[in-house]
């Protein structure tokens, strides 16, 4: 019998090559899957993150913290208000009253160099539920994806 110089033959080699080709193509789908996954979470966070802030600014419009002019709503004019700050009339030195401490990008949003405030779609309380629209105010915002969730609903309608 003669001992094998390279230590594996030539079937051997291949079955190796064989079973990591496989695991890889098993491996490769679950990667990007877990990738989405995580991508879904920080929008599901960040919407809900900026959600409240919206509501926290109306509620303090409602309250009276906020002076609001009669011929506006009660929602923020911009997101930037939301971290910009505006003055608290209930406070005798007029502190200013903040909501975010940063405007969060969408996490789908294929371009890092545009501005956090612009990666969202905004909705201003006099647009349709459906066909949302900017405006003098900022009621909700969207993600600008294209894309649809694993869940089957597109982005933009979360």
């Amino acid at each position: 019998m003669r001992a094998r110089a390279t230590g594996f033959t030539l079937i051997e080699l291949l079955i190796t090559v064989v079973i990591v080709g496989i695991l890889a193509s098993i491996a490769l789908p679950m990667a990007e899957l877990t990738v989405q996954r995580s991508k879904e979470q920080d929008l599901r966070r960040v919407l809900r993150e900026i959600r409240y802030a919206i509501d926290s600014y109306r509620q303090a419009v409602e309250d009276g913290r906020i002076q609001r002019p009669a011929d506006k709503s009660s929602y923020p004019e911009s997101l930037d208000v939301l971290v910009q700050g505006v003055p608290d009339m209930r406070d005798p030195k007029k502190s200013k009253v903040y909501f975010l401490r940063r405007i969060p990008r969408d996490p789908l949003f294929p371009d890092s160099a545009v501005p956090a405030a612009q990666t969202w779609g905004l909705r201003s309380y006099a647009s349709e539920p459906d066909d949302p629209r900017s405006g003098d105010d900022v009621f909700d915002v969207y993600s600008l994806s294209e894309k649809i969730g694993l869940n089957g609903i597109p982005y933009r309608t979360w």
